[in-house]
């Protein structure tokens, strides 16, 4: 990566004017959490490599506030309370102004009280489970009704499927999800004999019973769907296992939460074609936008690299944060968080994301399904949905708002207007 020289940013600086160069201290420091090594480095290790091409690509346009830019990484390593440890590092000993971060919801919720603690401020790009809102974060990816709910949708109404079995890796994420989704599917009349869930620990590799036992669902003849929320690498061995079972999309359907382009890089796809996933961003989106963020991506990276969801919400959260701190003239967490309410971004597919005073994004929901290259076929798309903070589908928390602008409240209960302390998914 090449950045801006110091004197050139001393003489961008003069340029700015002094104001501005005096609203933030040189260099702006960005943060980045994101697993390189473990289990969870198939997917992270993308997200640390898209920031630090953001970050380049911004000093290359002048930084920011007279100031370069200047990424800080560490690895976490997969390691959910390492995760803890590297944010309060990041803020105590490198003193960066954001951090963008974190793949797994157990790894964010680690992090969570270290960032209220000290004041930081965490853009987090993946889907997750929503049931969560804190001053302290700003959630890009998807909430539960801009994948899983919609991707369930799909399944009843276009697919016809009677009976659903939910896979999962065994943490708050899933869990949580699989609870909203098993409420949902109840209120469409969906008896509880005909949900089955299942969880595995990270990494999980032998996957030749549950395969038998989604496979014998099907066995009264009524059509089976499964929903994923397995993540990591255990993916690749849930999918050559259905594979070898020599089980088609036509005959049981997988809609993913956690696979997409990366993922299924490192995998033979064709026996997977037909097979879906539910993201708000595809590759494939036939965009000017995205066809000149695929081409940066591979010149930087290689022809072979793909773009992915996260990569895009990561895309979406940065380029709101940048035009924040200019909003409000400094990198203060404070004077930032205000001004994020309402900011407008294009998203790499169409349209615009817009931030919420829940931070939250709206974004379109789409459906994608695979093709023998590893690429998706988007076959479904909404208009932007905006996520919900707390789920309508889980009785105690469709009573429950989040409004950090007028309210400031992250978890305010209609029913009793009042602000309760935020609660933990543990």
């Amino acid at each position: 990566m090449t950045f801006l020289k110091n004197t050139a940013a001393s003489v961008l600086a003069l340029t700015l004017g002094a104001g501005a160069a005096m609203a933030a201290d040189c260099p702006i420091k960005v943060g980045v959490l994101h697993s390189l090594s473990g289990t969870m480095a198939i997917s992270e290790t993308t997200l640390k490599d898209t920031m630090l091409m953001l970050v380049n690509d911004q000093n290359e346009e002048g930084g920011l506030l007279g100031c370069e830019l200047e990424a800080v990484v560490v690895d976490p390593a997969s390691d959910w309370p390492l995760f803890a440890e590297k944010a309060r590092e990041l803020l105590t000993v490198h003193d960066v102004d954001v951090i963008f971060g974190n793949w797994t919801s157990v790894s964010r919720k680690s992090v969570l009280p270290v960032i209220e603690e000290l004041n930081g401020l965490l853009f987090y790009p993946v889907q997750y489970e929503g049931e969560e809102s804190s001053k302290n974060v700003f959630y890009t990816g998807a909430a539960p009704n801009q994948q899983a709910i919609p991707a369930t949708d799909y399944f009843l109404d276009e697919l016809g499927v009677e009976k659903f079995a939910l896979l999962g890796t065994d943490y708050v994420y899933p869990r949580t999800t699989n609870n909203i989704l098993e409420s949902y599917l109840k209120s469409k009349g969906i008896a509880e004999e005909d949900i089955f869930v299942n969880y595995t620990p990270f990494g999980h590799s032998d996957w030749s019973k549950i395969v038998s036992d989604v496979v014998a669902l099907g066995a009264d003849g009524k059509k089976v769907g499964v929903i994923s929320t397995i993540n990591g690498d255990a993916n690749i061995g849930f999918y050559k296992e259905l594979a070898a079972a020599g089980i088609s999309a036509d005959d049981i359907p997988v809609v993913a939460f956690s696979v997409g382009e990366e993922e299924l890089s490192g995998l033979d796809t064709s026996n997977l074609v037909g097979h879906l996933a539910a993201w708000n961003y595809f590759q494939s989106a036939d965009t000017e936008a995205n066809a000149e963020f695929v081409a940066k991506w591979k010149d930087l990276m290689g022809e072979e690299r793909v773009t992915n969801d996260p990569m895009e919400a990561h895309y979406i959260g940065f380029n709101m944060w940048v035009n924040a701190v200019k909003a409000a003239g400094t990198t203060d967490v404070d004077a930032v968080r205000a001004a994020m309410y309402g900011q407008e971004f294009p998203n790499l597919t169409g349209g615009t994301a817009v931030m919420g005073v829940n931070h939250h994004l709206a974004k379109p929901v789409l459906i994608g399904e695979i093709q023998d290259d590893g690429q998706f076929d988007i076959i479904s798309e909404t208009d932007p949905v905006p996520g919900d903070a707390w789920t309508d589908f889980l009785p105690e928390s469709a009573v429950l708002v989040s409004d950090w602008k007028d309210l400031g409240c992250g978890m305010y209960n209609t029913e009793t207007k009042t602000c309760v302390q935020i609660k933990s998914n543990y």
